[in-house]
């Protein structure tokens, strides 16, 4: 989502978010990013980390005929007990900007230049000035397939299996009914049957009705085993480099569990900091601060994110990150009314992105 906000602006003269930030909290209700007596409020973003965790849990559920389903069916090893078991199935990294409320800066209002657009976020991010911006993707939360509705074996019983007065014998006339439908579906596919098919798709039918059945009726003794995949999501904001940080706990009997349950396995994530930037003369930036008019952006640096099951590392991800660059000042010059120039802020970085400005005759 984003706005827009028009003002008559632009010495551009910005002002760090010090003063401006003080007041915000004092008044943090009643603030509203792009309304100023000043003029108009921004921020630049800080870069943050989302962490996806897909879980699957597996449940186990015994079939009424287990115990028979090493004398009917000759299937051994089959539990008598229910279970579940979770795993994880895959841990995912992805970067996005959040609004840095440390970098918050005021555009003053100048009746002698020209009209600024500013396209920010809800939240007050800078996208772009004087042109439609290009906001980041949205996340889109993982959305689990449709399972089909569960089938009821007991709908494939025949009258003698339901008339059976114990569950030895229903179990062992239901071994039968299993062995007739496989030798029905291998005389079928010989093409050996009395009733053949007309065509390959009443073939395709008959295949499946009878797989279905054998399935079906198969899991009264071998048990029903169903899978469920969810996905938990993690958002780390590092202001520093971070060792060690705990990011969650799992459990192969529990899933996630909370971060001070011992049973389950800690998952950490550590934040460096690549940045190769020179560094800031703070001195020069106070002063320039002081006379300089113009837009103020991120000239990001870069982070390293590791995560670990334990000391084993599971996934790595180069990301940019503002809060490990500069920010630095565009003239003010270049938004003079002459030179109709057009400016988008990368959402992730606050970086300039393109810069767009018209030679005046």
């Amino acid at each position: 989502m984003k706005r827009k906000i028009v003002i008559a602006a632009v010495a551009l003269v910005m002002s760090h978010c010090s003063l401006l930030t003080a007041h915000a909290q004092t008044e943090t209700d009643k603030y509203i990013p792009g309304v100023t007596a000043e003029g108009a409020i921004y921020f630049l973003p800080k870069t943050a980390i989302r962490v996806a965790v897909k879980v699957e849990k597996t449940t186990y559920t015994p079939g009424d005929f287990a115990p028979y389903a090493e004398r009917y069916l000759r299937l051994s090893g089959v539990s008598m007990e229910p279970s579940t078991s979770y795993r994880v199935i895959s841990v995912t990294q992805t970067a996005f900007g959040v609004r840095d409320a440390e970098k918050s800066f005021a555009v003053k209002l100048n009746k002698k230049t020209s009209a600024v657009n500013l396209a920010q976020t809800n939240d007050g991010v800078l996208l772009a000035v004087n042109a439609e911006s290009h906001p980041q993707e949205p996340f889109i939360p993982f959305q689990p397939v449709a399972k089909p509705a569960a089938v009821n074996p007991r709908q494939f019983m025949n009258e003698e299996i339901l008339a059976a007065g114990s569950t030895a014998k229903m179990a062992q006339l239901t071994a039968q009914e299993i062995y007739d439908i496989r030798s029905s579906r291998s005389e079928l596919v010989k093409g050996q049957a009395d009733f053949m098919p007309k065509d390959g798709e009443q073939m395709k039918l008959m295949l499946s009705q009878m797989d279905q059945q054998d399935h079906a009726l198969t899991s009264l003794f071998v048990g029903v085993t169903t899978c469920d995949t969810t996905e938990q999501v993690f958002v780390i904001t590092p202001d520093t480099e971070l060792q060690q940080q705990l990011l969650f706990r799992f459990s192969r009997h529990f899933g996630l569990v909370d971060a001070d349950d011992v049973s389950g396995t800690p998952y950490y994530i550590n934040i460096r900091n690549l940045t190769q930037l020179p560094p800031t003369d703070e001195a020069a930036a106070k002063k320039m601060k002081k006379t300089a008019t113009g837009l103020y952006y991120n000239v990001p640096g870069r982070l390293r994110a590791t995560i670990y099951r334990g000391n084993d590392e599971v996934t790595k991800e180069d990301f940019p990150a503002a809060q490990f660059g500069n920010v630095e000042l565009l003239s003010g010059e270049l938004f003079n009314k002459h030179f109709g120039t057009r400016l988008w802020l990368n959402p992730l970085t606050g970086d300039i992105e393109k810069l767009e400005a018209e030679q005046p005759k």
